[in-house]
């Protein structure tokens, strides 16, 4: 039976020359304490990934709207390169599946945290970068993203992803089915982030942050239709 990293490999469609740099791009900080034999975490290929997509996604944004002006262009890549959109993305990849972690990170549900399947996806996109090369790993972004117009159109109609989330579950389930649950809190009182998760009944659909319970709220019911989707 094929390894999770075998798995998300046949997906991407593309087999990594160096391992080493997979398993990097997985590797959650959390697990290093664990693993001293492990050098490094996915921070830097993070780094690297987020320039990488911004470029891919600004040169195909480019060519496929000539009449844009820099603010809509710009709009539009953040709506696509975003962090919700991203842990949809991961989800969608299974890249959940593959996450290195620490015990703690595990326990507390990081393997569905949104910052940590993002960070992964854009830490992918960097070891993809220099496994291969940049017409490679635009063809894999790319290919994960399909039809960018119609990818817009979704972050549309998601824009109140709370209604779409109770819509989707009322026919089966009722109108109280749904429960938001804040998990934690952190930071300054100037600077709060919010971790919410929703549960269908008792099941946990996903996770959001952001500096508001709204904000992070709307996160979590993205992630939660992301799941729902995906069966």
């Amino acid at each position: 039976m094929s390894t999770p990293l075998e798995q998300l490999q046949d997906r991407l469609t593309y087999t990594f020359r160096n391992p080493a740099l997979l398993e990097c791009a997985v590797t959650h900080l959390s697990y290093l304490p664990e693993h001293p034999e492990v050098a490094e975490s996915n921070q830097r290929l993070e780094f690297l990934g987020d320039a990488v997509l911004q470029l891919v996604l600004t040169e195909t944004l480019f060519q496929l709207f000539p009449g844009d002006r820099e603010g809509s262009l710009s709009k539009r890549r953040a709506a696509l390169s975003r962090g919700a959109f991203l842990t949809e993305l991961a989800l969608e990849l299974g890249l959940d599946r593959c996450l290195r972690l620490g015990t703690s990170e595990e326990s507390t549900g990081g393997r569905q945290r949104p910052a940590a399947l993002e960070d992964a996806m854009e830490a992918l996109f960097g070891a993809l970068y220099l496994d291969s090369d940049l017409t490679t790993t635009r063809r894999i972004i790319l290919g994960l993203y399909r039809d960018l117009p119609e990818r817009l159109n979704a972050t549309v109609e998601e824009q109140n992803p709370k209604g779409q989330l109770q819509e989707l579950v009322q026919p089966q389930h009722g109108n109280s089915a749904l429960r938001y649950e804040v998990i934690r809190i952190e930071g300054e009182d100037h600077a709060r982030q919010f971790e919410v998760a929703v549960f269908l009944h008792e099941r946990e659909l996903g996770r959001g942050r952001g500096s508001s319970k709204k904000t992070a709220e709307e996160g979590a019911a993205r992630m939660a239709l992301a799941t729902l989707r995906q069966g």
